[in-house]
C-alpha cells in the first residue's frame, strides 16, 4: 500500500461503485469483500486503520459464551462459524486459545460443563476443540496461579486469538491487491448528491490538507461509534442508533499466571465474564462495559475500571495485582445497538444491522471482530441490489490471508530498537513503505503492539522509531521532535 499512488488515484476522478467509510474491521471487512467480487471499491479512515475501537479488543475471536448464557443462539452460531473459516483461512494471524473456566461452587460445574457442550454443537464441523469438565487437582495443574481455597473444579474450552490491528492491515493489504484505494487520515466531510440521492462525498487528505471529490454509486457508512455522525451528515434529523459502552483493559507481567492457557471469570460483580489471557508475553485482562455519553477516538481507561480488573483478578490468583503493576491501561467504544430491552449496555446486542436510508446511504451499525467477514457479506449483498450494481459471489468464504511484513520481528534484543523489546529497524521501514504507517503512535501503538504491551518501553522507543521513519517519509528533526512529545503525551494516558 502506497499512500502518494492512492492520492493520485483519489484525484484521477475514477468513478467508483463503492466509497466506504470508516477503516475498522467492519469497513475493512467490507472493503475485502467488496474489492474481491470486482467492484471498484475506496476506502477512507479519519485517521490510522482500527485507531478506534478496533484495535482495543480482548484479542479473542469468539462465538460468546455471555451470548449463549442470554439465549442468541442464532449470533453464537454464526459466530463460531466464523471463527472457524478465519482460523483456517488466518492461520498466521489467528490460533485456537485453551481458556479455563475455574469455578468455586459445585453447582457451576455441571452448569458451565452443559453450557459449553452446547456451545461445542453449535461450532459444529468448525470446532476448535471439545470442552471437558475437570476436577480440581487437574484445574490447578492447568493454572497453577489460581488460589486453591474452595476450589470445585474447572471446565476447559476453546476459542480464537488474533491480534486485531494486524488482521486489520491484513484486510487492508488484500484490499489494495484486489485493486481498491485504501486511505487513512482521510476525513469525510460532506455527501456529493444529486436529486436527493447521495452519488459520493467529499474527503480531506489530514495530512497535506487537500480536499478530494470522490463520485460513487454507492456509500456505505461503516464508521463505527461515528455511524450515527455520518448518518447525520447526510439528515440531521436521524436519531441515534448506538449507544457507546466503554470496554477497558489493563496489561500486567505474565508473572501473575504463566503459561499459554487463558482464564475466563464466569462471574463479576456487574453481571459479566472477565478474560485473562497470554498474549505476546503479557497478560491482558478486561473488560468492562461501561455506558458513557461522550464519543472519543482516544478514551481513556477509568480509574474505577482498572481498580474493578486488579480486584476481580485478586480474588481468585495466588499472587494479587495492584495498580503500579499495570504496564499498560487501555479503553474502546463499543457501537452496540439501542434497544427497549434492558437497562444496561451489558445487555445490548452485538448483532449488527444493515440500514439503507432514503438517499442510499447503507450503513452498517453494531457487530463484533468475530463477526466482521458475515457482516461484510450482508452489507455489500444489500449494497449490490440497492444500487443496482451487478450481483456477483461472495470470495472471501476461503479467501487466505497472510501476515502484516512488520509482525516479523528479527526477535535479537541485540540489533533492537529497545534493549527489553525485539523491535527491529525493518519493522519500521516495512510499517511505512507497504502499511502506511504515517506517525510514531501507528508504528508502536497498532503495526506492533508495544503501547499497549508497556506504555514506558514505547515512549523510551519513540525517538529511535521517529527517527528512521522521518528517514522514510522525508521529514525534518521539527517533526521527528513534534512526533516524540505528541506520542509521550498519548502514551502517559495508557500508563
Amino acid at each position: 500500500m502506497n499512500r502518494e499512488e492512492t492520492l493520485e488515484r483519489l484525484g484521477s476522478q475514477e468513478e467508483w461503485d463503492i466509497l466506504v467509510i470508516g477503516g475498522g474491521a467492519s469497513g475493512l471487512g467490507i472493503c475485502l469483500d467488496a474489492s474481491s467480487r470486482g467492484y471498484r471499491t475506496v476506502l477512507v479512515e479519519q485517521s490510522d486503520f482500527t485507531k478506534g475501537t478496533s484495535s482495543r479488543s480482548t484479542k479473542l475471536i469468539h462465538g460468546g459464551v455471555r451470548y449463549l448464557e442470554q439465549g442468541n443462539i442464532t449470533l453464537v452460531a454464526d459466530a463460531l462459524k466464523e471463527r472457524g473459516r478465519l482460523v483456517k483461512n488466518a492461520p498466521g494471524l489467528v490460533h485456537p486459545l485453551r481458556i479455563v473456566i475455574p469455578l468455586y461452587h459445585w453447582w457451576q460445574v455441571p452448569y458451565f460443563g452443559t453450557g459449553l457442550k452446547i456451545y461445542d454443537h453449535l461450532s459444529g464441523r468448525f470446532s476448535l476443540g471439545r470442552s471437558k469438565v475437570m476436577g480440581r487437582e487437574k484445574t490447578l495443574k492447568e493454572i497453577p496461579a489460581l488460589k486453591s481455597e474452595k476450589l470445585s473444579g474447572g471446565v476447559l474450552f476453546y476459542d480464537g486469538q488474533f491480534d486485531d490491528s494486524a488482521l486489520a492491515v491484513a484486510l487492508a493489504e488484500h484490499s489494495a491487491r484486489e485493486g481498491a484505494a485504501v486511505l487513512n487520515y482521510a476525513r469525510f466531510t460532506s455527501f456529493l448528491k444529486e436529486d436527493g440521492k447521495i452519488r459520493g462525498g467529499i474527503v480531506e487528505d489530514v495530512l497535506g490538507g487537500k480536499k478530494y471529490e470522490i463520485r460513487s454509486r454507492a456509500v456505505i457508512n461503516a464508521a463505527g461509534v461515528f455511524g450515527d455522525e455520518i448518518r447525520q451528515m447526510d439528515n440531521s434529523d436521524y436519531p441515534n442508533m448506538i449507544v457507546p459502552s466503554q470496554g477497558a483493559h489493563v496489561v500486567l507481567d505474565q508473572k501473575f499466571m504463566p503459561g499459554d492457557i487463558a482464564m475466563l471469570i464466569p462471574r463479576t460483580d456487574d453481571g459479566r465474564l472477565l478474560f485473562a489471557i497470554p498474549w505476546k508475553g503479557k497478560l491482558l485482562a478486561g473488560t468492562t462495559d461501561i455506558a458513557v455519553d461522550t464519543i472519543k477516538l482516544e478514551p481513556r481507561p477509568m480509574e474505577e475500571e482498572i481498580d474493578f480488573i486488579l480486584a476481580h483478578l485478586g480474588r481468585i490468583l495466588k499472587k494479587a495485582p495492584v495498580r503500579s503493576d499495570v504496564l499498560s491501561a487501555f479503553a474502546g467504544l463499543r457501537p452496540l445497538l439501542k434497544s427497549g430491552k434492558g437497562t444496561g449496555t451489558a445487555s445490548l446486542s452485538r448483532d449488527h444491522q444493515v440500514k439503507i436510508d432514503a438517499s442510499g446511504l447503507v450503513s452498517v451499525l453494531g457487530g463484533k471482530w468475530t463477526s466482521y467477514r458475515k457482516m461484510a457479506e450482508d452489507a455489500v449483498d444489500k449494497t449490490a441490489r440497492a444500487h443496482g450494481l451487478p450481483i456477483r459471489k461472495v470470495q472471501t468464504m476461503d479467501y487466505k490471508l497472510d501476515a502484516p511484513a512488520s509482525m516479523e520481528g528479527s526477535g535479537n534484543l541485540a540489533d533492537s530498537l529497545h534493549p527489553s523489546y525485539p523491535v527491529s529497524r525493518q519493522q519500521v521501514v516495512d510499517a511505512v513503505r507497504e502499511e502506511m504507517a504515517c506517525t510514531v503512535e501507528d508504528f508502536l501503538s497498532r503495526r506492533i503492539r508495544l503501547l499497549l504491551l508497556d506504555a514506558r518501553a514505547a515512549v523510551e522507543a519513540a525517538p529511535a522509531v521517529a527517527a528512521i521513519m522521518a528517514e522514510e517519509l522525508g521529514r525534518d528533526q521539527d517533526w521527528v521532535d513534534a512526533q516524540v512529545r505528541e506520542f509521550t503525551t498519548l502514551a502517559e494516558g495508557y500508563m
